[in-house]
């Protein structure tokens, strides 16, 4: 009798937590303005490090959140007026394992930081203008730190 009570508590603290993950997710998308995300937090191992989560756009920020965590901190915070969009690529290697295959990887710089974000294609269209919707003069804006190379044409 006493191993059914501890695998019972065991599945009861498992369900707590599956909830309360869900729960925190439901919360963050609740305000809308989310879309679903990939961010490289490590470039230790090449095509590794990619962490999936929840971006929000809020006000002049894009947060991001990570998908599996209590906390309701973002991760990462960008911020438009310093980001700027260097280039754009498909994902290659391992990356093609982790990712859904219409999504892209977008190199951005913001203070001097290289940053990976990955993301659906179709949101990339919704992420750029949110991107050059910067007032004028911010290197976020269309100007010439915002350089986007044309995707390759799929055979």
């Amino acid at each position: 009798m006493r191993i059914l009570e501890i695998v019972g508590i065991c599945l009861a603290a498992l369900l707590l937590v599956l909830f309360a993950i869900f729960f925190r997710r439901r919360l963050l998308m609740l305000g809308g303005g989310t879309i679903r995300a990939q961010v490289r937090v490590s470039t230790l191992v090449p095509g590794r490090g990619w962490s999936t989560g929840i971006a929000q756009f809020v006000g002049d920020e894009l947060r991001f959140h990570r998908m599996f965590s209590f906390a309701f901190r973002p991760k990462r915070v960008l911020d438009r007026r310093t980001l700027a969009v260097e280039c754009r690529r498909l994902p290659e290697g391992p990356e093609r394992l982790t990712m859904p295959g219409h999504w892209v990887i977008l190199l951005c710089r913001q203070g001097g930081v290289d940053i990976e974000i990955a993301m659906a294609e179709s949101t990339v269209t919704g992420f750029l203008s949110w991107l050059e919707a910067a007032p004028p003069g911010q290197p976020g804006s269309v100007g010439p730190r915002t350089v986007i190379t044309p995707r390759p044409a799929d055979n």
